[in-house]
């Protein structure tokens, strides 16, 4: 398992003894669970001083697995991380650029991608060759936008080796995708079809690549379909924890009747600046609702060293001060905004919600609309946006809404809480069972049966 965030972090505690944390990222977070059934090398990049350490060290046996971490220039990976996967290829694949004025790719641009993002790549393909070198037959998988280029290099040194990759965030439309250099968006796709088969969460995504290959590079490589799960028995474990209850008391103690929920990263293209705007059409639309309803905003601060972010942070704070100035009163505050990493309270608010709020201007999956109904307490209503991986599978009984309409946000905000108790519970158990029945495993197993069809095939040939 290759990816850029491991599923833990190291630290010493007060004692100086040495400690692992759960790693931080959605990514992360969701492969936690192939853990319990597969025999796994993970590799991922040293994020802390004491992830540096255990890079020394080799590899650490850590929860059932061995941790392969690789410490990497601190300047080429700002470079990799900051310049290239957050700041030019995340906005890309989100289509968060107004091509009218952004994006420039000057000198600075290809000084993050000669001595960033090829570095840190190249770094994670040494590390991938010498553990296939320690274990010949493994299979390998990466993970995500920040490892394009690994797959090339490691089949240039191990042609024989069975290599999958799958891409978590959308993949855009072909005419988007010239944005980039020519050399620069050749170099993606053809590091993408060294694998021997590339996965997606949806088909949209997966069309928009085979054409974006089939313009940009020679190069052909096999796809597949595969939306990822969640781990139910994790989230069945979480509900009932010490930490949750305790953070559930606090949200019980000052919630309204009704409660909007949403739990996400403070990220442009989690849009939550028009969910606040639709909150405030909603009661612009129904005084009635006044004083009865409130939104729990839980906000991951995110990617803070990239100006867009920080920027956008700041917006989410101008635009829920102006709800708050509009609509509240000294006894009722319409939006209640909290930046912190808390995943207990997340859960917690998991499970009051009356309607979840997952409104993303586009999204590869989303597990909050995956994770938050497995939870919920209140038979919750999911407002779920079209742009959303996870649509193609929850649609069917969320609220579907146009990520860009504001007023259509602001009515299905209503819909959903004004609606019948029998409705309430068809769509929330529907959506239980769903993620239940497909859950983690079947993910993996899914992609790992994919690459031994596919890698048996080429190897035969």
């Amino acid at each position: 398992m290759v990816s850029n965030r491991g599923p833990v972090t190291f630290a010493r505690d007060a004692r100086g003894n040495r400690v692992a944390r759960r790693g931080g990222g959605g990514l992360a977070t969701a492969l936690r669970g192939l853990l319990a059934h597969h025999d796994v090398t993970w590799i991922a990049s040293a994020m802390s001083e004491e992830d540096r350490r255990v890079a020394e060290e080799d590899a650490a046996a850590v929860e059932g697995f061995r941790l392969r971490l690789v410490a990497h220039d601190p300047v080429a990976y700002d470079r990799f991380y900051n310049g290239v996967a957050n700041g030019t290829l995340w906005f890309l694949q989100h289509y968060l650029w107004g091509l009218a004025t952004e994006p420039d790719f000057g000198a600075g641009f290809r000084t993050a991608w000669n001595d960033g993002y090829a570095v840190v790549n190249e770094g994670f393909a040494r590390a991938v060759v010498e553990e296939l070198d320690r274990e010949p037959g493994a299979a390998v998988c990466f993970h995500d936008y920040h490892l394009y280029l690994a797959p090339a290099i490691v089949r240039g040194q191990r042609p024989g080796a069975a290599l999958s990759h799958f891409v978590h965030i959308p993949w855009v439309q072909s005419d988007y995708w010239g944005v980039l250099p020519a050399d620069v968006r050749r170099d993606i796709h053809e590091g993408l079809c060294a694998n021997d088969v590339v996965g997606f969460h949806t088909e949209r995504w997966r069309r928009n690549f085979l054409e974006s290959c089939a313009a940009f590079c020679d190069a052909r490589t096999a796809t597949a379909v595969n939306p990822i799960g969640v781990d139910p028995a994790e989230f069945d474990r979480l509900r009932g924890s010490a930490a949750v209850l305790e953070e559930e008391a606090h949200i019980v103690e000052r919630r309204r009747e009704l409660l909007v929920v949403r739990v996400d990263r403070t990220d442009p293209a989690k849009n939550i600046v028009r969910g606040f705007r639709a909150f405030a059409a909603l009661l612009e639309g129904h005084p009635e609702l006044e004083r009865r309803v409130s939104m729990l905003a839980l906000l991951d601060p995110s990617r803070q060293e990239v100006a867009q972010y920080a920027e956008y942070l700041a917006a989410i704070e101008h635009e829920a001060r102006i709800v708050n100035d509009r609509f509240g009163g000294a006894d009722w505050e319409p939006v209640d905004l909290q930046i912190s990493d808390n995943f207990p309270q997340a859960v917690a608010a998991y499970k009051q919600y009356d309607v979840l709020l997952v409104n993303p201007i586009y999204d590869g999956m989303n597990l909050v609309a995956k994770e938050a109904p497995l939870v919920n307490e209140r038979d919750g209503v999911v407002v779920l946006s079209e742009n959303a991986g996870a649509y193609d599978e929850l649609g069917e009984w969320a609220l579907g809404v146009n990520p860009f309409d504001i007023e259509a946000q602001a009515r299905a905000l209503y819909e959903g809480l004004t609606m019948g108790v029998a409705e309430r519970r068809r769509r929330a158990e529907a959506i239980d069972g769903h993620v239940r029945r497909c859950g983690i495993e079947a993910w993996i197993d899914a992609q790992l049966a994919d690459l031994d069809r596919h890698a048996s095939t080429i190897l035969s040939q």
